[in-house]
């Protein structure tokens, strides 16, 4: 996985969780947004002090977070 340098975690912005750049505006926020049919150009809209790349970094992270391992289980 590559470096994700847009994304933060602070205790004390948003109660540690993923935050773009250390502002107040969580990765959650975003993805939510993206999974209810907004666009990039919505977002951006809305949150004008994001930038494009903030957006697919975002993500680029959610991906990585709920990324699926197999486990082998042994038939007994």
């Amino acid at each position: 996985m590559k470096q994700l340098s847009r994304i933060t975690r602070n205790p004390e912005v948003m109660g540690g969780k993923a935050c773009i750049r250390g502002m107040r505006v969580t990765v959650s926020t975003i993805v939510s947004l993206m999974a209810s049919g907004h666009s990039v150009p919505e977002i951006l809209q809305a949150y004008p002090y994001l930038e494009e790349a903030d957006i697919y970094e975002a993500l680029s992270y959610a991906a990585w977070r709920v990324e699926e391992r197999e486990i082998s289980l042994e038939v007994k």
